[in-house]
């Protein structure tokens, strides 16, 4: 019994010590930024953007983690602002919220909310480009991986349909670069596309959402304006047409798996500073440093 009772308390001091050091780590390593100067960046995304933003945890990390929030992508900006001595702050927000707008992030959503009921008022709760610029010098959104189940064209396009085809995409995001370009001060980060894994779709979606990708980098994306690219399609897929399973959380499941997301989280935050500071010339679309 003395034993056990000697080992239990063994255990509470080194707990104790743990959660010391922790709430140090957290608390001494976290510069304090002034909110009315800083560079403010919204991320708009559902559940594949929540994968990147938290990230993996390795080593010591993973016990920090475990007694705080700590995520991938805010934590990167810390350590950039305190190294750097910068006043960068990033947020996150689902949009657009499952109520009562619904669940969905597609082109025509962005579409809907942002062209066809832009202004200044929000529109089904969600804020529109007219709201959002007022607050963030760079906003940064996203699709969910339903984006590439695509069907064949029709031959009629139609920008107030939300039927997932690529002639639809195309004149939707003719129609967002146009709005996007009347808030000249502020810069836009888009993601293409997320990828699916093989078993979710079929080679003909597969092909579609390339074709779709594809177009959005050689000739929706223009030179010297305030749009930018992070080609996560790319690094999901690694040149292929599919999010390749040791990128997904499994071969049934085209989420990225939390190893993929510490990966490239430093690529994407990589991308928002050069963004931020170099109109995107000193890395390429998927967030890699361009070598002098």
């Amino acid at each position: 019994m003395k034993n056990l009772l000697s080992l239990l308390f063994d255990l509470l001091k080194i707990g104790f010590v743990i959660v010391l050091f922790l709430s140090s780590a957290c608390s001494d390593s976290k510069p304090q930024i002034d909110r009315d100067n800083a560079y403010h960046i919204i991320f708009l995304h559902h559940s594949t953007g929540n994968v990147i933003w938290k990230g993996k945890p390795s080593g010591t990390d993973v016990i920090k983690n475990f007694f705080s929030d700590v995520h991938a992508v805010p934590e990167w900006f810390d350590t950039y602002n305190a190294s750097q001595e910068k006043a960068y702050l990033i947020e996150e927000r689902s949009f657009p919220k499952a109520e009562p707008y619904g669940w969905n992030n597609y082109p025509f959503d962005y579409y809907n909310i942002w062209v066809k009921n832009g202004g200044e008022d929000f529109f089904n709760e969600e804020p529109t480009l007219e709201n959002l610029t007022n607050d963030y010098q760079m906003i940064i959104f996203k699709h969910c991986f339903p984006v590439s189940l695509i069907k064949k064209d029709s031959g009629e396009p139609d920008i107030g349909s939300d039927e997932k085809r690529v002639e639809n995409y195309k004149v939707q995001y003719i129609a967002l670069r146009e709005k996007m370009h009347q808030f000249s001060e502020t810069k836009f980060l888009v993601w293409t596309s997320a990828a699916m894994v093989e078993s979710k779709t079929n080679p003909e979606q597969a092909r579609l959402a390339r074709e779709f990708v594809d177009w959005v980098k050689s000739k929706w994306d223009e030179p010297d304006d305030n749009i930018y690219l992070w080609d996560f399609y790319e690094l999901e897929t690694e040149g292929g047409l599919y999010l390749t399973n040791e990128n997904a959380r499994s071969e049934w499941d085209s989420h990225p798996s939390k190893e993929f997301a510490a990966r490239v989280a430093p690529l994407f935050c990589n991308r928002i500073i050069d963004v931020a500071e170099n109109k995107g010339k000193s890395t390429t679309l998927t967030g890699e440093k361009k070598s002098n």
